[in-house]
């Protein structure tokens, strides 16, 4: 079978266009698949670590936003903050995000296709998807992978699942940090996203209401009384997503659909901008096998300290992460930063 395009990239969110950047950055042909119009919305909680900034920045995509200045934890009674040493996050709306990136891939001459995967079939030389032909096919399209599915990498699903829910309100902030309340049930991340606009995220178990769970957040309800809400309420989940693999023969996935952990910690595109630049590097050395070690090696400290976190979250201690991380504000930190970088 004959090759189109060097990559077909399936998914036009953030991950799967830094993917795409990347290869037209190393000279290669490349071409994404997409079914939705763009710019492309998602909940989440919209804050970039500092980490991602750099990445992006080496992709030659900048992005308007609100400096994030750290992390803050508030329990009913606690509160703790942590003020990131090597530089600021951005909070930026994710529609914001994408858009910059897809100017950047046509800027480098990234075709696009609109249309829907319903099929996949590879042999030694090619994969074939929405009738392209492409040397080495990445699947980056999110929580409920086609690409993963068709490709034979999915695996059972855990049964500790959670979802999030997110809407903007039209409020100044308030600060600037990224805020995540934490009460018995759920945890609510206040993201300032621009001037004037707040994102509200909340993350808890299938059935939470988002406005029950605001309410019951004093701190965040006051704030946003009589606020229009300028979006509307979306959902995501449920996050643990599980794969077999990385990797099947020349597919390749990245970002949310090559497994996913929880959105506990707020580095979901930090993660998946280091995992694209690791595909692309294995695809443009025509050394896929080697795809599976560098995604452990670059993700190993997101998995290790978010399966903690969600552990503790869903066990009797979770009332003790607050006062925990004030009465211990070094290890607090150290993990931010650690998360950050």
């Amino acid at each position: 079978m004959t090759s189109d395009v060097d990559l077909l990239v399936v998914g036009a969110g953030p991950i799967g266009l830094a993917a795409a950047i990347e290869a037209r950055m190393l000279g290669l042909t490349v071409a994404v698949v997409e079914q939705r119009d763009t710019p492309i919305d998602k909940a989440c909680g919209e804050g970039l670590m500092p980490g991602a900034l750099p990445a992006l920045a080496r992709l030659g995509v900048s992005v308007e936003g609100r400096p994030l200045r750290g992390i803050g934890y508030r329990s009913a009674a606690t509160r703790v903050d942590h003020r990131f040493v090597a530089g600021n996050g951005l909070g930026v709306r994710r529609t914001s995000l994408q858009a910059a990136l897809t100017a950047r891939a046509v800027s480098l001459g990234v075709d696009f296709v609109q249309a829907k995967v319903v099929s996949l079939r590879q042999d030694s030389d090619a994969v074939v998807v929405a009738d392209i032909a492409a040397r080495y096919l990445l699947g980056a399209d999110g929580l409920h992978s086609t690409v993963r599915s068709l490709a034979g990498l999915e695996a059972r699903l855990p049964t500790d699942r959670r979802f999030g829910l997110r809407r903007h309100f039209a409020v100044e902030p308030w600060s600037d940090l990224v805020e995540v309340h934490w009460t018995p049930v759920a945890e609510a991340y206040v993201t300032p996203v621009s001037d004037g606009i707040v994102g509200v995220a909340i993350l808890g178990k299938r059935g939470l209401g988002y406005s029950e769970a605001l309410a019951a957040i004093p701190a965040i309800a006051s704030r946003v009384a009589g606020a229009d809400a300028v979006s509307t309420l979306r959902g995501a989940g449920p996050f643990r997503q599980r794969t077999s693999a990385r990797r099947a023969g020349r597919v390749l996935l990245v970002g949310d659909a090559s497994g996913y952990v929880d959105a506990i910690t707020g580095e979901g595109i930090r993660v998946g901008l280091a995992q694209a630049h690791a595909a692309i590097e294995c695809v443009a050395a025509d050394a896929p096998e080697r795809y599976e070690r560098e995604w452990s090696r670059r993700t190993r400290d997101f998995r290790m300290l978010t399966v903690g976190l969600v552990a503790l979250a869903g066990s009797p201690l979770r009332s003790a992460i607050v006062p925990t991380a004030a009465a211990l504000p070094g290890v607090f930190g150290a993990i931010v930063e650690r998360l950050a970088r």
